[in-house]
């Protein structure tokens, strides 16, 4: 089966009532744009007579500019604009599952009598593969209909949009909430999710040279993400996905932003940068990963034990140097009046 015929079947499946008002990618409206461009009919004054005898080896029938300013302007905006519309909408939705997932307090007390009359669980293991295929298929269909771009053009713009994308934090299938949501079948599944149709396959795998956690996607597309702090270079602890992307322990990501012990990540300076990447500005948005730490908590509990213990005694050895600092500014101030 074509993938556009994929794509239309699955615009019109079971799983439309779990995506009411989700964006997706307008796949095969973007196709007929370049479809238009192949003959030309748009870009007659972008493509001189020069360009064409000089691309004459090229296929017959493609558009021989690889900059098409008729593509451009109602191509890769239109793109950019669904891409971020299907993170939005994705994100906004796998917190309001995980929410419930992870509630507390009163919430964990309304949860539990709710569960005496009603078993959702299962509900919601439908609802979080609905997301992940949601998500999956909407980022196949962006780097097929990109490759389609710079065959029809010739050109590299469509490899260079998604750096774009990358760079303005879109790109799909690197989402911490795709992570979030691979622990949290993990969490109420076992270690393997049973395979199922429309289901997909987890794996945790702690005791590699590095921890990853992997994904068996659609197409047979394989994802693997690497659970190692660039900190400490060891398993991330109380793990924080900053919007850039890149996984810290919380401890390790407060270090790196020259924070206070008792703030949260989301009080950093604007000017503070990813260890990593050096971006500036990721900490304001970044998330904590609930899942992967409760994940984490249940499969490697000697590991988180002894994580737990160390932090804390951190956490006393750096509050206690910053009161003493407090005190010993206090004295001196009160010796210089």
């Amino acid at each position: 089966m074509k993938f556009e015929e994929m794509f239309t079947e699955y615009l019109h499946g079971d799983q439309e009532r779990f995506l009411d008002k989700c964006s997706h990618v307008e796949y095969k409206r973007l196709k007929e744009v370049l479809k238009s461009c192949r003959s030309c009919k748009h870009s007659e004054n972008s493509c001189s007579s020069e360009q064409e005898s000089a691309n004459g080896n090229e296929a017959k029938g493609l558009c021989q500019c690889e900059s098409c300013p008729f593509c451009d302007q109602k191509f890769f905006t239109e793109l950019m604009k669904e891409a971020s519309d299907v993170a939005g909408c994705f994100r906004i939705r796998v917190r309001h599952l995980l929410h419930l997932h992870m509630a507390t307090g009163m919430q964990k007390y309304i949860k539990f009598l709710r569960h005496c009359f009603r078993d959702d669980q299962q509900l919601k293991l439908q609802e979080g593969r609905v997301l992940i295929q949601y998500i999956t298929i909407n980022a196949i269909a962006i780097r097929k209909i990109l490759k389609k771009y710079d065959k029809v053009h010739g050109s590299t713009n469509g490899e260079n949009f998604r750096s774009k994308m990358r760079a303005k934090h879109l790109e799909l299938l690197q989402s911490p909430w795709l992570i979030e949501l691979g622990a949290f079948f993990m969490n109420i599944r076992g270690s393997n999710a049973e395979r199922s149709q429309g289901s997909n396959q987890y794996s945790f795998d702690f005791d590699a040279a590095r921890p990853v956690m992997t994904m068996s996607l659609l197409e047979s597309a394989e994802l693997e993400y690497d659970l190692t702090c660039a900190i400490c270079l060891d398993t991330v602890f109380n793990p924080y996905a900053l919007s850039c992307g890149h996984l810290f322990c919380k401890l390790c990501a407060r270090s790196a932003a020259s924070m206070m012990i008792f703030q949260g990540l989301k009080a950093a300076s604007p000017n503070a940068k990813c260890p990593v990447c050096r971006e500036a500005g990721v900490y304001a948005n970044s998330v904590h990963m609930l899942e992967l730490n409760l994940l984490l908590k249940n499969r490697c509990k000697e590991y988180w034990k002894e994580r737990m213990i160390a932090e804390r005694a951190e956490i006393v050895k750096q509050y206690k140097e910053y009161c003493d600092f407090q005190t010993k500014y206090a004295i001196g101030h009160q010796l210089l009046l």
